[in-house]
């Protein structure tokens, strides 16, 4: 892994684990306020993204009064 490969620090609590936050960042997600621009099944294509990764970020979403796209 080059250093261009690194992700970003996210905003992402740690209990969504290692993979979901570094698969996010890799896609360019490391805010939640770049989630409401995309759908939750199009973060479930996301490998290392699964259900309760998009549980704990829809939690964390509406705890700051925003949500995902609608699908």
């Amino acid at each position: 892994m080059s250093a261009a490969d690194v992700p970003q620090e996210t905003e992402y609590p740690q209990r969504m684990g290692k993979v979901s936050r570094r698969e996010l960042a890799l896609h360019g997600y490391t805010r939640f306020d770049q989630l409401t621009t995309v759908t939750p099944a199009a973060l479930l294509k996301i490998h290392g993204v699964g259900p309760k990764a998009i549980r704990i970020l829809e939690e964390e979403l509406a705890a700051r009064g925003l949500a995902f796209a609608a699908g």
